[in-house]
C-alpha cells in the first residue's frame, strides 16, 4: 500500500472545494447525528482532521464542547491549529497514524468519536478493530460518526457513483467560477471509482453496519448518502420506543 504524504496533502487541499461532494450537506449530516442536546459539554475526538473544517463546524454548534483533532500530515496539523486558534483550550490538535494503536486510549472517556473522510485507509479488518475499541472507551450515551467512501457492490452503482461524483464536482466548480480546480480534479484522478488506487480501501456500507453492530453499538444508522460519500454510524443507546396507540384513538 502506498503512503499519504504531503503532496498528497498539498494537492487535497487544493481541490477539496470541488472533490469532497455536497460537502456541506455531509457536514450537516455529521453535526445533526451527534445525540447530544447543543448545551451539553460533549467531548470530541475526530480522527483526521485534515483542516479542521469539521472540527470548527462542532465546536461552534457545541458551545461547551471540546475536541481534540488528529491528523497524521504535519501541514494539515498546522492547517487545523490555525482554524481553530479561536477556539483556545476548547480545541486541541494532535499527531496520530490511523493505523497504528498507541493513540487509542485518547478516546477514554470521550463521548463521540467522529471521522472524515479517514478510515478508508485502513483495510476491512483494521476498521473492525478500530470500531471495538470505540465502543469499549467512550461514554455510556457516545456514539461514533463517520463520512467516508464506500464501496458498492453492484457495477451498476460504481458507475453511478462515478458519474455523481464529477457532476458534483464540476457542479462546485460552477458555483466558485473555477473550471480551473474541475480540470485539477480530473487531471489528479481522484474519482475513487473511475481510478481505484491501492492507497484507498473503502468498504461496503453494510459492512459498516454490521461491524459497528457487532462491535456492541446498540443502534446503526445511515444518515446521508450522495455519491458514494456516506454518514453512517453507532450509537451506544437506541432510540427510547415510542408506546403503541391505543386501540380507537
Amino acid at each position: 500500500m502506498t503512503e499519504w504524504n504531503e503532496d498528497d496533502s498539498s494537492i487535497y487541499r487544493d481541490i477539496a472545494d470541488v472533490a469532497v461532494p455536497f460537502r456541506a450537506e455531509m457536514t450537516a449530516a455529521l453535526v445533526g447525528a451527534v445525540p447530544f442536546e447543543r448545551d451539553t459539554a460533549v467531548r470530541f475526538i475526530e480522527l483526521g482532521t485534515g483542516e479542521g473544517q469539521l472540527a470548527a463546524s462542532l465546536l461552534e454548534a457545541y458551545p461547551r464542547a471540546t475536541l481534540i483533532a488528529l491528523d497524521g500530515s504535519e501541514s494539515m496539523r498546522s492547517r487545523a491549529s490555525a482554524r481553530l486558534q479561536p477556539f483556545g483550550e476548547r480545541a486541541r490538535v494532535r499527531e496520530f497514524d490511523v493505523r497504528s494503536l498507541d493513540w487509542w486510549d485518547v478516546m477514554f472517556g470521550a463521548d463521540v468519536v467522529v471521522s472524515s473522510l479517514c478510515l478508508h485507509h485502513l483495510n476491512d479488518a483494521k476498521k473492525q478493530y478500530l470500531y471495538k475499541a470505540i465502543v469499549e472507551r467512550i461514554s455510556p450515551r457516545g456514539a461514533c460518526l463517520i463520512a467516508d467512501l464506500v464501496e458498492p457492490t453492484a457495477a451498476s452503482v460504481r458507475a453511478s457513483f462515478a458519474d455523481e461524483w464529477d457532476a458534483a464536482a464540476r457542479l462546485q466548480a460552477d458555483a466558485l467560477a473555477r473550471a480551473d480546480l474541475f480540470s485539477r480534479f480530473i487531471d489528479a484522478r481522484w474519482n475513487h471509482f473511475r481510478f481505484p488506487d491501492p492507497m484507498d480501501q473503502p468498504s461496503a456500507l453494510f459492512h459498516h453496519l454490521v461491524w459497528l453492530r457487532h462491535a456492541g453499538f446498540a443502534a446503526v444508522e445511515c444518515m446521508w448518502l450522495r455519491a458514494g460519500h456516506a454518514v453512517f454510524g453507532g450509537f451506544k443507546q437506541a432510540a427510547a420506543s415510542e408506546p403503541p396507540p391505543r386501540a380507537g384513538n
